[in-house]
């Protein structure tokens, strides 16, 4: 079996790996990077573009990102957070396609972001909302109508047939965004491919992941088996990136590193109806996020979208959840059952215990008929004829599951780094906000992971060159996100 010694292991093609082996790359030309994606291409599973929202989240249409405290005060730190970190993302983005790495407009339009609430009590809480967020610099331009004339402005097709006395108020900010994140990660593959010293492997499943000693300077061993002539080859590599979606829990339980003992996963699955009248695609250019029902999980907030799928416009609405046992939309419906460890059995069985509940909700929803989702669609679209959509499969998610000392094990629906003491080895668990901050996340790998590197005078002035408001915060400094936003809005073109 040949032997390769790889200074970095990324296993997993999509928009996370790909983040990080372009920052890593940038950073460290030098340094020896190794892809590995089993499917015959990157960006086929999460990453895909109907397999997730392709909403570039900052927090300023989702109403999950500011939650209600128990005395009922509204809390915007979240989406304040989820902002900021998009904003990187953006720069980062920003300064690729300055540098001709990246087109643009191939994978991001500018798509107003709104939240639609029907009702005097939810329309209280988003007046509210509004008010708290709109007197941060990072809002500032969302506005706020309950008026019948603006709406109709904003959201024509969701007016239709809509009765005159209903109570509908709504928030938009114009500059938001939808983003092919599949496209984008072929993008910055494609350009690391153009680069020494980066390899990309497809068709290829790692079969074995072993440290093999800590003090080496290639501390892990990798197997990697070629699904189409069934050769295998070791990679003996210096850092290793679990960025696999679904597929990074079983490869961080194999492991070995105590760091993951307790976690497990809770796979969701996704739907979407998708409009195929051009008629109502194009009366409709917004992305407009509602509230959760009761129980549901945070990935089915229920958003009529706007969105560029294959370079066409399209209408989607959803998504609607779903129970699955596999922990990728190609996977295995034995995924759920493997994961299933003695160093996690106690935080699965707890978040399962005090979860019944979304249990309920995701059998519920998968036995739905189409005219009982179609009564979900009129909420927003009054006048919708069952004709004009379609049903369609997204993505999976593996919600992460960990220890929780007063319950055994709780159930979060963030995203997760889990990483090695000695920096080696690094995961990402978990799906929301995801590809929105992948930038963010990866500098967060990139600083637990090569830490010292990271404090160097190189690698500092090359993250700011990259990353203008790097080691600055966007949050508390208004003049700096001035600054960033007008840069970012005009080399992307979403102002």
């Amino acid at each position: 079996m040949a032997t390769t010694d790889i200074d970095v292991v990324l296993v997993g093609g999509g928009i996370m790996s790909a983040t990080l082996a372009s920052l890593l790359h940038r950073l460290d030309p030098t340094l020896s990077i190794c892809m590995v994606e089993q499917l015959e291409d990157v960006a086929l599973e999460s990453s895909d573009a109907l397999n997730n929202a392709g909403t570039g989240h900052a927090g300023y249409c989702e109403l999950n990102y500011t939650p209600k405290n128990r005395q009922g005060d509204i809390q915007i730190r979240r989406a304040l957070e989820i902002n900021a970190a998009f904003e990187v993302s953006l720069q980062y983005w920003s300064t690729l396609t300055k540098e001709g790495a990246l087109q643009a407009a191939a994978f991001i339009q500018r798509v107003p972001h709104l939240s639609a609430v029907w009702g005097a009590e939810d329309g209280a809480f988003l007046r509210q909302r509004f008010e708290l967020l709109q007197a941060h610099p990072l809002f500032a331009e969302m506005q706020w109508s309950n008026q019948p004339e603006t709406l109709n402005e904003w959201m024509p097709l969701m007016m239709r047939g809509r009765e005159s006395g209903a109570h509908m108020s709504a928030t938009r900010v114009a500059h938001g965004s939808d983003v092919n994140f599949g496209a984008l990660t072929r993008q910055l593959v494609s350009h690391l491919k153009t680069q020494a010293n980066f390899t990309l492997l497809t068709q290829s499943r790692v079969t074995k992941l072993k440290q093999v000693n800590k003090r080496e300077k290639h501390p892990w061993q990798v197997q990697v088996q070629d699904l189409v002539t069934g050769k295998k080859q070791t990679l003996e590599a210096q850092f290793v990136f679990l960025g696999a979606g679904g597929g990074a829990l079983p490869l961080l339980q194999q492991s070995g590193i105590p760091e993951a003992n307790g976690y497990g996963g809770f796979p969701v699955s996704g739907q979407w109806l998708i409009c195929n009248e051009p008629s109502l695609i194009n009366t409709h250019h917004a992305k407009v996020y509602s509230q959760a029902a009761v129980g549901a999980p945070p990935m089915s907030v229920p958003h009529l979208d706007t969105r560029m799928i294959q370079g066409k416009p399209a209408l989607l609405f959803g998504p609607y959840a779903g129970f699955t046992t596999r922990f990728l939309k190609q996977g295995s419906r034995f995924d759920l059952a493997k994961s299933v460890k003695v160093r996690n059995i106690k935080s699965l069985l707890g978040a399962g215990r005090h979860n019944l509940d979304l249990t309920k909700y995701l059998i519920k929803e998968v036995f739905q008929t189409h005219e009982q989702r179609m009564s979900a669609l009129r909420v927003f679209l009054p006048a919708a004829d069952s004709q004009h959509w379609q049903l369609a499969h997204a993505g999976q998610r593996v919600q992460i599951i960990k220890r929780c000392h007063q319950h055994w094990g709780k159930l979060e629906f963030g995203t997760e780094i889990v990483a090695s003491a000695d920096g080696s080895l690094a995961a990402l668990l978990g799906a929301s906000p995801g590809a929105s901050v992948s930038v963010q996340a990866m500098l967060d790998v990139l600083q637990r992971c090569f830490a010292k590197r990271m404090q160097s005078e190189g690698w500092q002035e090359t993250l700011k060159s990259m990353i203008p408001s790097y080691g600055e915060s966007l949050i508390d400094d208004a003049q700096l996100l001035a600054r960033v936003r007008s840069e970012t809005l005009s080399t992307l073109q979403l102002g």
